[in-house]
């Protein structure tokens, strides 16, 4: 390797060690279990602030308060905060035409904004192949960021949420930018530091499109002087190929998602490398992952994984291996409505009903996880306070 190459490495040890002590630290003490208990051991000493000011285990507000609001507005990450979330996801990061980065779910803006009521976009529906596959709807990079402007966010998924339906048309779409700078208002009306968990989507297929994303996150996190260690901003992909060209853009701390075992990185897939998640989630796979990266962000089903009847089965030893090599972890979603929780929380047969959200999250705890991203910050909190204290 190159002394360049060394050094960001180096880097990376640094922020990884950093992290690791900030959320497993304190988890050795809070949870007791093995995994953090070893990163006490090696906890640096002589630093301050960062991560380390995060409770454990974490609760992420997923695209805000997206359990009741529509997601990935500034009504949602409000309400994020408002509840108490330590961190709030905002956003997911997808580019416009003109290149401005947005906060949307995903490019497809059908299913999320109310653009299919605006006659004069009617032309923009298209169908095109969003790794590799087929979609077909409205596109922000079809758009100019004065034209999105001009759209309303409306709820994503309405049969689980209607209650949520009450706000659509009330929140326009936010821009990375002003995420940033909201951020900085929030820290200082509430006296304390508000987080970020920024996503950058699709990066691969918006490459390919001249519209890369890493360059420009980048580039708005430095003029905001938030591209430092510990900075109050984590960056996450689904493409570990993105997190190593972040890791050479910024110091944040970088967190690889991963989806299901079977499923493959789409960088992956458009370099030709035949390794899927399950790959990833070995001793082998988290060792690498570990250079570049802080933490993964892995399905739940990764750490707990289901039996045939969708039901809880063993623990994986994901955490333990993760914890081992130095990667903190923050599953994702926690959601209170019965279809998306374990059958044996589910309580019902209502596809807008709760379920025993509290029993689940407890559940997922135990495991010795860093954090959590949840749709319901509330019940997070509450989850949290009954497994600290109980």
């Amino acid at each position: 390797m190159d002394r360049h190459e060394s050094n960001e490495q180096q880097q990376g040890t640094g922020r990884r060690a950093l992290l690791g002590a900030a959320v497993l630290g304190a988890g050795g003490a809070v949870l007791g279990l093995p995994g953090a208990a070893r990163a006490t051991e090696s906890r640096p000493t002589g630093q301050r602030g960062g991560l380390r000011s995060l409770p454990v285990p974490t609760i992420i507000g997923h695209r805000g308060a997206s359990g009741y609001r529509p997601e990935h507005t500034f009504g949602s990450y409000q309400l994020a905060l408002d509840m108490g979330a330590d961190i709030v996801e905002a956003g997911d990061l997808v580019p416009t035409k003109d290149g401005h980065l947005v906060c949307r779910h995903e490019p497809e803006i059908g299913g999320t904004t109310d653009v299919a009521d605006h006659p004069e976009f009617a032309s923009r529906r298209t169908t095109k192949v969003l790794d590799g596959v087929s979609v077909t709807g409205w596109f922000t990079e079809d758009f100019t960021l004065a034209e999105l402007k001009t759209l309303r966010a409306i709820e994503r998924i309405p049969a689980n949420r209607p209650h949520n339906n009450l706000y659509n048309g009330r929140w326009e779409i936010p821009t990375f930018e002003e995420v940033l700078k909201w951020q900085d208002e929030q820290t200082r009306k509430r006296g304390k530091q508000v987080w970020i968990y920024p996503e950058t989507k699709h990066p691969t297929y918006f490459r390919k499109l001249g519209l890369g994303l890493e360059e420009r996150v980048a580039k708005l996190l430095r003029k905001y002087g938030k591209d430092k260690r510990n900075s109050p901003v984590i960056l996450q992909s689904f493409e570990p190929g993105s997190i190593q060209r972040l890791n050479k853009l910024v110091d944040n701390p970088l967190v690889v998602l991963l989806s299901s075992a079977g499923s493959r990185p789409w960088d992956f897939v458009e370099a030709g490398d035949p390794r899927t998640v399950a790959d990833l989630v070995t001793p082998k796979g988290l060792r690498e992952l570990a250079g570049y990266a802080q933490g993964i962000g892995p399905t739940l089903d990764l750490v707990i994984a289901k039996k045939a009847d969708g039901s809880l089965g063993a623990p994986t030893t994901l955490v333990w291996d993760a914890h081992k090599v130095g990667l903190i972890l923050h599953p994702y979603t926690m959601r209170n409505e019965n279809p998306f929780l374990p059958a044996e929380f589910r309580k019902g047969t209502g596809a807008d009903a709760y379920g025993d959200a509290f029993g689940a999250f407890k559940a997922y705890f135990a495991t010795g996880i860093d954090g959590v991203f949840t749709d319901n910050a509330d019940t997070g909190l509450l989850a949290r306070e009954d497994f600290v204290n109980g």
